[in-house]
């Protein structure tokens, strides 16, 4: 186990944060409107008192960028927590589907798979 040295994750971090803003604005660069109104329910936005065509344009566009978001988010934490265990216990990203990372510990082999969830506690 080597000791973590906190330059090199602000290092990947600033290296590797325009990718999350590169990723964010290419996906909404793909958004249609035509695609996203077939998977809303419209009584939804009467019920939201939602009345105009802007108000209607920016509940979807706020919503798609939000779930779109926490998606690509939890991707690029994914690859911070593969690379801080790459530098303590040198894993590595995982070949096997389903699997994140792969590392040695104390003579064991670890299999992870890595779940990123942000929400807000009380």
């Amino acid at each position: 186990m080597n000791k973590l040295n906190i330059a090199d994750v602000t290092t990947y971090v600033e290296k590797n944060i325009g990718d999350f803003h590169s990723k964010r604005i290419e996906k909404l660069g793909g958004l249609k409107l035509k695609t996203v109104l077939k998977r809303k329910n419209p009584y939804l936005f009467k019920a939201k008192n939602i009345l105009t065509a802007q108000d209607l344009i920016k509940a979807i566009v706020d919503a798609y960028i939000s779930s779109s978001e926490e998606g690509i988010f939890g991707n690029w934490l994914e690859g911070l927590a593969i690379h801080v265990n790459s530098l303590v216990y040198g894993g590595r990203k995982s070949g096997i589907p389903g699997i994140d990372l792969e590392f040695n510990k104390l003579d064991e082999r670890f299999i992870v798979s890595i779940k990123c969830w942000i929400g807000l506690g009380k």
